[in-house]
Formats: structure tokens, sequence, C-alpha cells
């Protein structure tokens, strides 16, 4: 499928030290932690805003946390640009917050090649129709619509996994009930992607013609 361009981008958008942007990235923290301890003793990749060093004591041993600079570089346990300098094969989680549109489609690519067959990545992005996009508006960051992302992950050679899904505030609701603050959901204002590395399954292994026949008892 055919893309164009993408805009570039410096770095990630300061919005995200604003009052405003702290409150989605602490919206979203306890998904990230809750995805990354699904999948125990296992190596890790977060990119996003935020400090690097973040307190994260279960979790910090077997992972990187990295943080958008200008120039499509990252930093905090490692200081890179791209393509990352990680071994094929070698992550089973990845964590995309709120990266940079800048090289997107190479990061994509990247992940792709650094997770493990079965490993699953989550892309957090920003929904441009949700109504807390009047918080963000002109201020920096840049967005792109749930089926553009999806798009783009799939090109990359990964396979989404259900429907987005939304965190994230839509917009003050007074006196609204449980039932009718469900179903604003998709206007929440951070939708959810996950996706997994195809497993390839081995070809060849087993000779044709071959079976598993029980033994018979000789009298």
């Amino acid at each position: 499928m055919p893309f164009t361009p993408l805009p570039r981008q410096a770095g990630v958008s300061a919005w995200f030290d604003t009052g405003a942007g702290q409150a989605l990235l602490h919206a979203e923290q306890s998904g990230i932690l809750n995805g990354l301890r699904s999948r125990p003793a296992q190596p890790w990749l977060w990119i996003g805003p935020g400090q690097p060093a973040a307190e994260k004591p279960d979790l910090q041993a077997r992972g990187i946390r990295l943080r958008p600079a200008a120039g499509s570089r990252f930093e905090g346990e490692l200081r890179c640009g791209l393509p990352l300098p990680l071994v094929a094969e070698s992550v089973q989680s990845i964590v995309l917050q709120h990266v940079p549109l800048s090289d997107v489609e190479l990061l994509l690519a990247e992940c792709e090649r650094i997770l493990m067959p079965g490993g699953r990545l989550w892309l957090y992005a920003l929904n441009p129709f949700s109504p807390y996009r009047l918080r963000w508006r002109r201020r920096g960051p840049q967005v792109l619509q749930p089926m553009r992302w999806r798009a783009m992950v799939q090109s990359a050679g990964l396979r989404c996994l259900g429907q987005a899904g939304y965190v994230g505030a839509a917009w003050r609701i007074e006196g609204a009930l449980e039932a009718e603050a469900a179903g604003l959901a998709p206007w929440r204002a951070v939708c959810v992607l996950e996706a997994e590395k195809r497993v390839v399954a081995p070809i060849g292994l087993i000779p044709a013609g071959v079976g598993w026949r029980r033994p018979v008892a000789t009298i």
C-alpha cells in the first residue's frame, strides 16, 4: 500500500511536558507496564516521552528505556540513532509511545527486525478524532489517523491483533453514567494498537509419508 511522505519532526513534542500531556502519559502507564509484565523475564524496549530512568524496579534489569531526541536520535540507557544497535530477534516486547513521525516507517521496520517471533508491539498514538485534541492543537504534536497507523504497522511486516483500543480522557464528563462513559471509548485521547511478529512454521522437518503407529504386541 503506497504512503505519502510523512512530515518531518525534530524530537518529541514538548507538549508532553505540559499538564495535559503528563495526564495522558500517566493514564497510559499502567497499561504499558501490564503489557511488559505479561511476558516475564523477557527483554523489552520502550521508546517514549518522559524520563528514561522512570522508577520501574521490576522491569529495569531486563529492558531498555529510550526517549526520542532531536535529529531522529534516542537517549536514555543508550544514545543511538537508526538503525537500532540491537541484534535481530533479541527483544520480546516493544512499546512505541507517541514517537515522532520522522523516520517512523524505518523505526517500525527496525521493530520488526529486532522482535522475536511471536513478540509483541504496543503503539500509543494521539487520537485525532478526540475532543481532547483541542489541548494539543497548534502546540507541536503531529497526529495520524488510527487506520493510517494500522496500515503502517502491517506494512512493516507485523500483524495487528484485534481492533484498536482507547485510553485517556475524552473530555470532562460530569454526572455521566458508567455505561454512557464506556460508549465514549473511540473519542478518548489515545489510540492503542497491539501487533505481533508472525511465527513462521518450519517446513520439511517431517518426511512425507511417515506417521506414528502404536506398537503391536507379539505373542
